[in-house]
């Protein structure tokens, strides 16, 4: 099975995945790291309540050929009153 690795692009910098994740389809590749992207906004929301530093997150997913997958969130709070 292939390995595929799940580096992590913040306004902080690249934080490469080194140990790699063993996956056997595009769509498992994209379920995890959409599900990985997701705990991590949730844990940054909660830590900061409700005012999270990293606004904007990415996850590119590489194998040993380069990427193959981008997964992009971007936070914003407008109050209107």
């Amino acid at each position: 099975m292939p390995l595929y690795f799940f580096d992590l692009l913040s306004a902080e910098g690249l934080a490469p995945d080194e140990e790699g994740t063993e996956l056997s389809s595009l769509d498992e590749i994209q379920n995890e790291a959409a599900y990985a992207l997701a705990d991590m906004l949730r844990d940054e929301v909660r830590a900061t309540n409700g005012n999270p530093r990293a606004r904007d997150l990415m996850i590119v997913v590489r194998d040993k050929n380069g990427p193959v997958l981008e997964v992009k969130y971007s936070f914003q709070i407008a109050r209107v009153q």
